[in-house]
């Protein structure tokens, strides 16, 4: 495969694992908010506890793949395997 293919998947890849993150960081803040804080609060307030469960999950979704990237980009030569995204590749030095 190509480098420009390589770098597609990679991309795509990316993304569903990003969205599925969310989702399921979604589903685990919702399930503890109804089983810690739902019941605590009146039933006035507890409308607010979707919008911020999934800004939450965003937020969190985000954090766990940041961190699990920084991770891949310790063990894989990304230059090696991938296309840059913007710009010109990189000038070689041989």
């Amino acid at each position: 495969m190509s480098k420009k293919s390589n770098t597609l998947w990679f991309i795509l890849g990316a993304t569903a694992f990003n969205i599925l993150i969310t989702i399921i960081s979604f589903f685990v803040l919702l399930l503890l908010y109804g089983k810690v804080l739902a019941p605590l609060i009146p039933e006035t307030g507890v409308a607010w506890g979707l919008p911020v469960i999934f800004i939450g999950a965003l937020a969190l979704s985000f954090v766990i793949y940041r961190m699990i990237l920084k991770q891949l980009l310790k063990r894989i030569d990304m230059e090696k395997y991938f296309d840059p995204i913007f710009g010109p590749p990189p000038a070689r030095k041989d």
